[in-house]
């Protein structure tokens, strides 16, 4: 008892000290983190607030100043991504002498071209970039949501921002993506914006018969696709859906230009979704399509050309119908095959016609390319498709599509006879699932093309 009462019992010892302190460091971190995720929330909270007290057309402009208020911010944009996918575009609200670029009313679209810089590369690899400048420094953060690329909030900051910071701002742009999904259905600005070609009637039709996003990562695979139109629209769509357990996708090629063949499309492209919805199979969808268009299309002898696919999104099994279409290629192993498919008609060629599909076995790895006939035909048939496609291996879908159509412009363009489709389809397996940053899956993003 009087060794314990000299040893100084009931008095910490210098390792209780220790560990007092760093048990009050322990708290003063969580009651930090805890202070940072109050104000982070706070700020998301405002900032769909704001978004839903503005009318369509200014939520993003509402968004961003709540952004600016909250970071101390010089400046607060939205770089939306062209349509041509080869530029950013930034929106803005300003009287007429105020701004450049295209203009409509007090609107203002500066298209700022891709170049290799940051801006680009912010954009590719899905990765918030941080520029220095003489008195301020500039984050640029992806606006991306499952990794469809929307474009790129750009924030001036008087100071260098600590990582902290840099995390929030990433964490922000995503909320934006959502904001900007949103608010596009309720107004037109941002398609204008998007918009440096105007559209003619045939391709404004086209453009309403593609899907919402070009893009959709999930844990088994990875899509993106495009559509490089021709001087006069030819009709080429593509199209997927995400079901519990399958991924649904297609391609087609009406026949014809300009907009008889936009309107055999639209018929093609709603009957194909109809009876997918309706849960019908490959071959029930091409034979109800093909009698739609036979019966109803507006020119005589209208027909398009198709290709459908389903994936079992548990096993791999593919499944393919080819209605008349270019081959889809397979890229495994280091090499490109054409996959051999029954061969039927086009839909709408012959009205009783039957029609059969095939199956394929997707291994962790592979990449499948549908394409249309604008990628192989005339000027278009100079490029070497299957070296290309080993070129581009390591790019995300998102970059792949994109430098193809590049490509085939370099070869075939400027401007093509005929348009140019690609959906592209690269299967994980269950190599998933799918870790994003900020709304991208960044262990999979992408480069500039080699």
């Amino acid at each position: 008892m009087a060794a314990d009462e000299s040893s100084g019992r009931g008095q910490p010892s210098v390792e209780d000290q220790g560990g007092v302190a760093y048990l009050d460091d322990l708290a003063q971190q969580f009651d930090e983190s805890a202070q940072v995720a109050e104000g982070e929330q706070a700020v998301l909270a405002g900032m769909l607030q704001s978004a839903e007290d503005a009318a369509p057309v200014e939520a993003v402009e509402a968004v961003t100043g709540t952004i600016a208020v909250a970071l101390q911010a010089r400046h607060v944009s939205l770089l939306i991504a062209d349509l041509n996918g080869r530029a950013l575009v930034r929106l803005t609200h300003q009287p007429a002498t105020a701004s450049p670029g295209r203009r409509q009313g007090e609107e203002a679209a500066e298209v700022l071209p891709f170049d290799g810089g940051p801006y680009e590369q912010a954009l590719r690899r899905q990765t918030t970039r941080i520029l220095p400048g003489d008195e301020s420094w500039t984050v640029l953060a992806p606006v991306t949501e499952r990794g469809e690329a929307i474009g790129l909030l750009e924030i001036g900051l008087p100071a260098e921002p600590d990582p902290r910071v840099v995390a929030q701002i990433a964490r922000t742009a995503h909320a934006l993506a959502f904001v900007v999904i949103a608010n596009r259905r309720h107004t037109d600005l941002f398609e204008w914006g998007q918009r440096s070609t105007p559209l003619t009637l045939s391709a404004e039709i086209q453009r309403r018969l593609l899907p919402a996003a070009f893009t959709c990562e999930a844990g088994a695979f990875a899509l993106s696709g495009w559509l490089e139109p021709a001087a006069s629209v030819g009709g080429d769509t593509f199209d997927y859906s995400v079901a519990r357990d399958v991924l649904h996708f297609s391609v087609t090629d009406a026949m014809g230009h300009s907009v008889a063949s936009a309107l055999t499309a639209t018929l093609g492209v709603g009957s194909l979704r109809n009876s997918r919805r309706r849960g019908d199979s490959l071959v029930g969808q091409a034979k109800e399509t093909n009698q739609a268009i036979a019966e109803h299309a507006n020119v005589r002898g209208a027909y398009m050309t198709a290709v459908l696919g389903r994936i079992d999104l548990a096993t791999g099994r593919c499944e393919l119908l080819n209605a008349g279409h270019v081959p889809p290629m397979l890229v495994r192993d280091g090499r490109v095959t054409p996959m051999e498919l029954p061969a039927n008609f086009p839909l709408g060629m012959f009205p009783e016609e039957g029609y059969r599909s095939a199956e394929l076995a997707l291994l962790p790895g592979d990449r499948l390319l549908v394409v249309t006939d604008g990628m192989r035909e005339r000027n278009a048939a100079d490029l070497d498709l299957p070296a290309e496609l080993l070129r581009i291996g390591h790019l995300h879908p998102r970059e792949a599509v994109r430098a193809l159509s590049d490509a085939v412009l370099a070869t075939a363009g400027p401007v093509l006879a005929d348009d140019a489709t690609l959906l592209m389809i690269d299967w994980y397996g269950d190599q998933g699932p799918r870790r994003s940053s900020a709304g991208a899956d960044t262990a999979r993003a992408s480069d500039l093309p080699r």
